[in-house]
């Protein structure tokens, strides 16, 4: 017989619904930077992701929309992360990984609010890579990226180890290849690699999108 009382249930059932609309910031987090990213970068005139990073887009006059893009997928991502504290509680990568999306969630906030200089004759205009000179909230702004990338590597490799422990092998997997297609789109266009703001495009995509299936694989146990 259960030993409930009637408040203790209406607790419990607020507390899961708080959970699964925190949970519901992370789904949607990645997706909508996503889709808004790739529209930009596929409709903008002058833009070439094969030349021009993401960030890249808030430049220019509709920048304000990719600046809003970054805000509101950070702070859903910090968000989120609450949502995968609680989720994930007692099992192994249960304090890491929350953290670390957090973590990426505010890089991508910082990311926002600190926009990267013109790059590349984009916008039109834009002083090309060899004699541009960065100020400093671009450099800033690499920093923000910098630390996003970084923890959501982690992040990923975290949940790998999560998953691993509980047995699927599946998930452990994917988490994985998440976090290293983003250390290696990461590692590339530092290297001036052919391409590189392409592969560090797909890398980061990758990587968010993961977090999100995650998140969402978390709120259907609720």
């Amino acid at each position: 017989m259960s030993t409930r009382t009637p408040a203790a249930t209406v607790s419990c059932a607020r507390s899961s619904s708080a959970t699964r609309s925190l949970l519901a910031c992370a789904v949607v987090a990645s997706p909508l930077w996503a889709v808004v990213s790739l529209t930009q970068a596929a409709t903008r005139e002058g833009f070439d992701i094969t030349r021009h990073p993401l960030s890249a887009l808030s430049n220019g006059s509709l920048g304000l929309l990719q600046i809003a893009n970054f805000l509101i997928a950070g702070v859903l991502l910090a968000l989120g992360a609450t949502g995968l504290r609680r989720a994930l509680r007692g099992a192994p990568g249960s304090t890491w990984a929350p953290r670390l999306v957090r973590i990426g969630g505010i890089g991508m906030i910082a990311a926002g609010a600190f926009v990267m200089d013109p790059v590349d004759g984009f916008p039109a205009g834009a002083p090309s890579v060899e004699s541009a000179t960065l100020t400093w909230h671009s450099y800033a702004h690499f920093a923000a990226g910098s630390v996003t990338f970084t923890s959501l590597i982690a992040a990923c490799y975290v949940l790998g180890r999560h998953f691993g422990r509980a047995g699927n092998r599946r998930y452990a997997i994917a988490s994985r290849v998440a976090g290293t297609a983003l250390l290696i789109g990461n590692g590339w266009a530092m290297s001036g690699g052919p391409a590189g703001t392409l592969t560090l495009a797909v890398g980061a995509v990758t990587a968010m999108l993961w977090i999100s299936a995650v998140a969402y694989r978390s709120r259907r146990g609720f």
